[in-house]
């Protein structure tokens, strides 16, 4: 069993962390993860089967929502395998390749759960500022590109980032913070100048989810200005209720990022704890959240849910 303070370790190799603190309990703290990724991946996977199964959600609304569902379930099945692996079985490794394809799906899944909520913030504003022409602007050939666009743009950014990762030499410590291979914390294991890393790094992330953040909150100052425009106060309910779903998607999705991103790039001194604890938050909880919230707050989908549960049940 290698020790996993600062020895001389193979540069190919990364050690992954668990629970710092708590390594005497992983086989028990294992079972709420295992619950948490059961809860992600039976969710996500029922609200798609409802939106593929029912033609009444055979919607732009919904085709969005399946997009979100398939981010989600992405991210899941990214790093099911390393977190049951270390909690369990103690398996720490992961090899420089493995833990450069990781991170690809990782943060290529991220991007893209960005983009969609973009796309569904610019659908909630054609829904309420332009409804007449809702269904010509949202046609199925011009969700198809979106959806080729939003793969394209989740993946292409991260290529240069990560063959610049592969150029840094490693030398010390090859301990992780987390249980899965995060840009920011394999680039701070390397003993190189990181400054070009860095610097693409953070271009990415305001050309990114940066940017989306900032046309998700411009869409939704229209919204709020075309729905107080509405003379009835029932009409203005049901229009705001419209983005209760979305509005709280795109909370538990970008509080967590922005606090990890926080974490390790102000968070020096912080705890190893603190980085584990919120890199976990930031990776189980929208995918666990978003089935949740959509199945309670959208009937549609709420009924075409219970249908599949009665369905079951027969």
């Amino acid at each position: 069993m290698p020790s996993f303070n600062e020895s001389i370790v193979h540069p190919a190799i990364f050690f992954l962390t668990g629970i710092p603190g708590f390594e005497t309990y992983h086989a028990w703290l294992c079972i709420p993860f295992c619950c948490l990724y059961a809860m992600a991946i039976s969710g996500n996977g029922m609200v798609l089967f409802a939106i593929i199964t029912e033609s009444s959600l055979h919607e732009s609304m919904y085709y969005f929502l399946s997009m979100l569902s398939c981010t989600d379930l992405g991210l899941c099945l990214s790093t099911v395998v390393t977190m049951v692996g270390i909690f369990w079985f103690n398996a720490r490794e992961i090899s420089f390749d493995a833990c450069i394809g990781q991170m690809f799906f990782i943060h290529g899944f991220t991007l893209m759960e960005s983009s969609v909520l973009l796309a569904m913030a610019f659908d909630r504003y054609i829904a309420i500022c332009n409804p007449l022409r809702y269904v010509t602007i949202l046609t199925n050939s011009r969700i198809i590109k979106v959806g080729f666009a939003i793969v394209i743009r989740g993946t292409t950014a991260l290529v240069p980032l990560l063959l610049l990762l592969k150029r840094l030499s490693f030398c010390g410590s090859h301990v992780l913070h987390h249980s899965y291979c995060f840009h920011p914390d394999v680039m701070k294991l390397s003993c190189t100048d990181t400054k070009v890393n860095s610097a693409f790094g953070l271009a990415i992330v305001i050309s990114t989810a940066a940017l989306d953040s900032v046309l998700i909150l411009l869409s939704y100052v229209l919204i709020i200005h075309s729905v107080l425009s509405l003379a009835s106060p029932e009409e203005r309910k049901k229009a705001f209720g419209t983005c209760v779903s979305h509005i709280s998607a795109v909370a538990i999705f970008y509080i967590p990022m922005i606090s990890l991103s926080l974490v390790h790039r102000f968070g020096k001194h912080a705890p190893p704890l603190v980085h584990t604890l919120i890199a976990n938050i930031y990776l189980l909880i929208p995918p666990v959240m978003n089935p949740i919230i959509y199945s309670v707050k959208t009937m549609q989908i709420r009924k075409a849910m219970l249908k599949i549960f009665l369905f079951k049940l027969i």
